[in-house]
């Protein structure tokens, strides 16, 4: 049985904006986070919940899904026993990177102005 969900944002595009279209694909409370971690070899999903702390189990299930549907990353079964997965950026997904860099060091530099700690880069 396969899970299909219906995201309501994906082909709302008023205008054309490409503004838009890129938040449809990165935009929401996780999205970016997971994206960083991912690429900074928080790659497993076991490893992704433990960093954000305050995702549910079905939530990050559901955003991984999306970007992964979306093509920004790829998910890698291994076949061991037990079996692992892990996740990391495609070559389209590193389109996204100098984003993800520009948000980050955005974060950093205010974090520090009101006073909030921040991750670790790995």
């Amino acid at each position: 049985m396969e899970n299909t969900t219906i995201r309501k944002t994906k082909d709302f595009t008023p205008g054309n904006c490409p503004v838009v279209y890129c938040m449809n694909i990165i935009g929401g409370k996780w999205k970016p986070s997971i994206i960083h971690m991912i690429r900074t070899d928080r790659n497993r999903y076991s490893i992704l919940l433990k960093n954000i702390t305050e995702i549910s189990k079905q939530t990050l299930t559901n955003q991984l899904r999306e970007l992964e549907a979306d093509g920004i990353i790829e998910r890698i079964i291994y076949p061991e026993i037990p079996p692992r997965v892990e996740y990391k950026i495609t070559s389209y997904g590193s389109s996204l990177l100098p984003i993800i860099d520009s948000m980050y060091q955005w974060g950093r530099q205010y974090m520090a102005i009101d006073k909030k700690s921040y991750c670790d880069e790995k």
